[in-house]
């Protein structure tokens, strides 16, 4: 027996299945990526790595992505990486990572994915490397060219956005405090790299102040690598800028 529905059935019927697709097609549109978060062995960035896990899986819950979050540098290599979108080198020093390691880093970002140096991420220099280490050059030239120097102790200072326009600053204050080691380098890697944020060095006592202090940049030679020089302290887990910063940083990577 054939069954005629009623055309206001037909109508509902077609509405649910258009909206179904509708859903579907959106779900497709906004589908997960893949971060992984690399964090250092080194025991000096304890206290904020063991805190920064729920800090980015909380960023990922928000925002539609998945992370993996590791203190294993075994992971950095070829095979494993083309799970990921982006990779957050949190602390990870480069001379902490082996030959290897550097290399498939190195394939990752040459390639167009998404990277998000952090902190002690930005550690260039051949001081940390016995003499008969290979220099990892390539990475130095990614943060500018420039060579890590000491930096002062834990305070207060403040950061200036330079570049509000920018993706991954725009929800940021013009300026904001911050609690940091505030990193300094043998001189400014402005020349080779788009600078987004900077230290106000008059805020905060400088171990050797470099007058154009930048902290935050990305390197136009490569697509999506940026750069962000805060985020030793236990403290930028909690904090709103941070948070944001992060945020935004691994949606522009990705």
């Amino acid at each position: 027996m054939k069954i005629q529905l009623p055309a206001a059935c037909k109508l509902l019927i077609l509405t649910l299945l258009f909206s179904v697709l509708q859903l579907g097609s959106q779900a497709q549109t906004n589908s997960s990526f893949k971060v992984l978060v690399v964090a250092s062995a080194d025991p000096d960035h304890d206290p904020m790595i063991s805190a920064s896990k729920a800090f980015f899986e909380k960023i990922a819950s928000e925002n539609n992505f998945t992370v993996d979050f590791t203190r294993d540098a075994t992971l950095i290599n070829d095979n494993n990486l083309a799970n990921y979108k982006v990779i957050v080198q949190l602390h990870l020093a480069p001379f902490d990572m082996t030959h290897e390691q550097q290399i498939a880093m190195e394939h990752f970002i040459s390639g167009g994915r998404g990277w998000v140096g952090v902190h002690a991420a930005g550690l260039t220099g051949k001081q940390f490397i016995s003499p008969e280490t290979p220099y990892w050059q390539w990475f130095e030239k990614l943060m500018g060219g420039i060579i890590y120097s000491p930096h002062p102790s834990k305070q207060a200072g403040k950061i200036v956005v330079e570049d509000r326009t920018y993706p991954v600053m725009r929800n940021l204050p013009p300026e904001f405090t911050f609690y940091d080691e505030w990193y300094e380098w043998d001189k400014s890697p402005r020349p080779n790299v788009h600078v987004l944020a900077t230290a106000d060095e008059l805020s905060y006592k400088p171990e050797k102040p470099m007058g154009d202090h930048p902290l935050i940049w990305t390197n136009p030679e490569y697509d999506r690598a940026v750069y962000i020089g805060i985020g030793h302290d236990i403290s930028a887990c909690t904090d709103a800028n941070f948070a944001v910063l992060m945020r935004d940083a691994i949606l522009w990577a990705a």
